[in-house]
């Protein structure tokens, strides 16, 4: 043990849900008690306790030196967004001194060097910051982007060296822009999405209310601050409702996902943690049948499994239940949820206690195309994401823009008071996206007695004569295959000597060559199951696929590269 003592889950502050008119009013309020932020190392053992007022207190300090730096109004400052204190009161440094923060990626497994500083590049010319504040560990890298686009680079260890002069701080109003966030995946066309502190503490107000937050409540997070589940959900929202919070490193998840549990066991109060399905995916995969769980994690306390940030996989969560269930978890703590940056985060969230609810829809209803009697009905599982989190509403369009019916497949849009202003200094994607008020979030699906069931994201749907194929059909279903798992497989659309043919890409662990040849045909042959015609299958060394910034596989990006050549299939032997 370490001796430290985290933050309490509970206090005597009474708890206000976000009802404040700026972000820095909302610190302010929160630094009165006595919860915090907890810091974690890789094994899940409490490395730094940080309560909100010593938060508060470093982030004046930073203010301070930011002002005295010369740093205005409106300036751009970027932050690598590490988890940990240092981030933390630079963001709110930036907020109290009016500047906007804007949180960039760490470096991920894929791509290496080059890649990384590629990313940052195109980031840091979109969103033309003042600043590159980045962790000592990442001077090299991060040094390099902010030289090349011509942006001062800041070690943040060397910074807290400076001397704070105190001086009168900028007064924020609600109407004002409080951050930029970088939509997940964007890298070659960045979209930065403007959120004010009045759209920010709304969506806050929301979500919290959503989950009907109790005075015990204690979250526990492994999502990183660029991505805004980690960003909104589990790092802003936990100050604007003063909710004590356990940290660990995504990074440090990754190579050890059941610390994540181990330090949900060790909570105290009510615990609410939230995952991509991959995550639940990762810890039941961890867990052998010989595995006691029951000796080693103890789960009555968790109240809220939130999911999110990608399509929710009914029988993932159903193993991990299975996994799980002796060690006390229960079902009904899945917490399904939809949302997007651009809306600040949560548009939906299932009401708690509900758990997954899943409705079988027809093949028919997704292709758009009746079905042949030649073949079996097919169905697919859908997950129910919620009703709109309030002051949201969500309408289900067709492409003329008439709403739909119950229970009929369409273009998702939402309004609210928690959308985004636009993209920042792009009108024309925000215009794309943006009319009367509403937002097109890009999404498909259907509404079915006020709960919102998402179906897809419509850029990524292929469209073959006519008929129309979800990626995660296909993927899904090569995943049946022995061997495979959630996010081995890519799906989408190539022109193939004129006409389109479905692509699928997929992560292969052999090196016989005739277990490959034994593999490809198996794929073809389940993918003709699904969409009854040929496709292409290259078969690609693991950890090949990109992921966005959540985690989740970027099929954009996996086509984009394949067809570059930047991603080389293993070849075919004669």
């Amino acid at each position: 043990m370490t001796g430290l003592t985290p933050t309490p889950s509970s206090d005597t502050l009474e708890r206000r849900f976000s009802d404040f008119a700026t972000l820095g009013e909302a610190l302010d309020y929160a630094a009165l008690g006595a919860r915090g932020l907890n810091f974690h190392d890789m094994r899940g053992e409490l490395a730094r306790p940080y309560p909100f007022s010593e938060m508060r207190k470093d982030a004046l300090d930073v203010a301070y030196r930011l002002l005295s730096h010369g740093v205005k109004k409106e300036d751009r400052i970027a932050l690598i967004a590490e988890t940990g204190p240092e981030f933390a009161a630079l963001f709110f440094g930036c907020v109290y001194a009016g500047a906007w923060p804007v949180p960039l990626p760490l470096p991920t497994s894929f791509g290496g060097k080059e890649s990384y500083i590629d990313q940052l590049s195109v980031q840091l010319n979109s969103c033309d910051p003042s600043i590159l504040f980045f962790p000592p560990e990442l001077a090299e890298m991060a040094g390099e982007a902010a030289t090349k686009c011509g942006v001062e680079g800041v070690n943040w260890a060397e910074f807290n060296d400076r001397i704070a002069l105190k001086t009168d701080l900028p007064q924020a109003m609600t109407d004002e822009i409080c951050y930029l966030q970088y939509s997940s995946g964007s890298t070659r066309f960045p979209h930065g999405v403007a959120v004010t502190h009045k759209a920010l503490l709304n969506n806050l107000s929301a979500h919290s209310h959503g989950m009907e937050l109790k005075p015990q409540d204690r979250c526990v997070s492994w999502l990183p601050w660029y991505h805004d589940m980690g960003l909104v959900g589990c790092f802003l929202s936990i100050v604007a409702n003063q909710v004590s919070t356990d940290y660990m490193k995504t990074e440090d998840f990754a190579r050890r996902p059941l610390a994540w549990l181990d330090m949900i066991t060790r909570a105290d109060g009510t615990v609410i943690s939230y995952s991509p399905t991959f995550g639940y995916d990762i810890c039941a995969r961890r867990i052998s049948s010989q595995t006691h769980v029951s000796e080693r994690f103890k789960f009555d306390h968790w109240r809220l499994a939130g999911n999110g940030a990608d399509m929710i996989r009914p029988d993932v969560m159903q193993a991990f239940v299975d996994a799980f269930g002796d060690a006390g978890f229960k079902a009904t703590a899945f917490l399904p949820s939809y949302g997007l940056a651009e809306a600040t985060l949560a548009v939906s969230i299932m009401p708690p206690g509900e758990g997954i609810q899943v409705e079988l829809v027809e093949e028919s209803e997704l292709t758009g195309v009746p079905g042949s009697p030649e073949r079996p009905t097919r169905y697919r599982a859908i997950v129910n994401c919620g009703k709109a989190v309030k002051d949201m509403t969500i309408e289900v369009r067709d492409a003329d823009g008439n709403i739909l019916p119950d229970r009929v497949i369409g273009k998702v849009w939402c309004t609210g008071p928690s959308l985004m202003v636009g993209y920042f200094r792009d009108p024309e994607s925000t215009e794309a996206c943006m009319a009367d008020g509403w937002l097109d979030t890009g999404d498909m699906g259907y509404m079915s007695n006020g709960y919102i069931y998402i179906v897809g994201r419509a850029k990524d749907m292929i469209i073959i004569n006519g008929k129309n194929y979800w990626p995660q059909d296909i993927e899904w279903a090569v995943e049946q295959l022995p061997g495979f798992k959630s996010g081995d497989i890519a799906a989408f659309s190539v022109s193939n000597g004129g006409e389109e043919t479905p692509a699928v890409l997929v992560q292969c662990r052999t090196s016989d060559e005739a277990e490959r040849a034994k593999l490809r045909e198996q794929i073809k042959d389940k993918v003709r199951s699904v969409t009854g015609m040929n496709c292409v299958v290259e078969l690609v060394p693991p950890r090949t696929l990109p992921r966005t910034s959540s985690g989740k596989l970027s099929r954009a990006k996996a086509r984009n590269l394949y067809l570059s050549g930047e991603i080389q299939p293993y070849a075919i032997a004669a």
